[in-house]
């Protein structure tokens, strides 16, 4: 079996592994049965996945119970495990958004769901314009300052609060984010190559990527049609963002260079993700065992610039 590689997460001494294991959308969602989380969860281990991701939003809770009655079986200083706030969790007026409220009381719920006295990393899940950025800031500085977690990030951030917040923090000596979570494939790629990744790369900001395989579109499932109780049949939004005759065609072509390359489309498309030095780590879902050994041998698979110029031809 291919060793799994680790990246700093961006200029962090924190070492993730170049694949992650995710909970959204599968975890008390598309996966109810505890005993196939805990084969999933325990196989990735066994991968050399040390990067488990999660956010309170995920199934109302129920993603990081799931998750994290598993994890605690294992030995906790091997584990990168991460959370996010900020989505609504109730009616209640302030059980959303980033304010100081509601990242402190959200990530106690979170280690308690996780069953776990600290995370790894703590996400502001979305930017929220209605709070101050000192505010947020100095929120998730405290988090870090009182043992919860041990570093802060952004996700879906516009690269210039991202800057922002990197600015105010640095400027007054406070912890600010050493992470960005963007979506990122090889059929989401302007926002995060145009945008992000010419900040966050010169900042330092490491980049770990959620839905690196366009919810499944890139692993060939699509190919003829729409496979019953697969991820874009059930949600007709992403299924009509991914499943056009333009993508299938572009991920048909991508079969030869995967062939030739003696793996499979999966893992060409995770390898295309980390082709970027400026990602640390890609986030897979997994809804069976098969798919994290799939998955995890794309890391290492290095593409030569022959083989993006040809990627790059196909996706134009």
């Amino acid at each position: 079996m291919a060793r799994m590689e680790y990246r700093n997460l961006g200029k962090s001494g924190l070492k993730v592994s170049e694949i992650a294991l995710g909970g959204w959308v599968t975890f008390g969602h598309s996966v109810n049965d505890q005993q196939m989380v805990r084969d999933i969860v325990l196989k990735a281990h066994e991968s050399g996945i040390n990067f488990f991701d999660q956010a309170d939003v995920y199934a109302r809770g129920k993603s990081e119970e799931m998750m994290g009655a598993v994890l605690r079986e294992l030995p906790r200083s091997e584990l990168v495990i991460s959370s996010k706030v900020f989505w609504p969790m109730s009616d209640d007026v302030n059980d959303r958004g980033l304010s100081r409220k509601h990242v402190l009381e959200s990530i106690d719920k979170s280690l308690q769901r996780l069953g776990t006295d600290y995370l790894d990393i703590y996400f502001a899940h979305r930017y929220d314009p209605s709070v101050p950025m000192e505010e947020i800031v100095m929120a998730f500085d405290h988090v870090v300052r009182t043992g919860r977690a041990m570093y802060w990030g952004t996700s879906m951030w516009p690269a210039a609060r991202i800057a922002e917040a990197v600015e105010f923090a640095r400027s007054h000596g406070l912890y600010g984010p050493v992470t960005e979570q963007p979506e990122y494939s090889m059929l989401r790629r302007e926002r995060v190559e145009g945008e992000i990744l010419p900040y966050t790369e010169s900042a330092g900001v490491g980049l770990v990527v959620w839905s690196p395989l366009a919810m499944g579109m890139l692993t060939g499932k699509y190919d003829e049609g729409m496979p019953e109780g697969s991820r874009l049949t059930d949600n007709e939004n992403w299924g009509k963002n991914f499943v056009t005759e333009e993508n299938r065609a572009r991920v048909k072509a991508l079969k030869p260079i995967a062939d030739e390359l003696g793996i499979t489309r999966s893992q060409l498309a995770l390898a295309w993700a980390l082709r970027q030095s400026g990602v640390s780590s890609v986030i897979m879902g997994a809804t069976k065992v098969q798919q994290v050994e799939d998955n995890v041998a794309a890391s290492g698979v290095k593409l030569d610039a022959e083989v993006v110029s040809r990627i790059d031809e196909i996706l134009k």
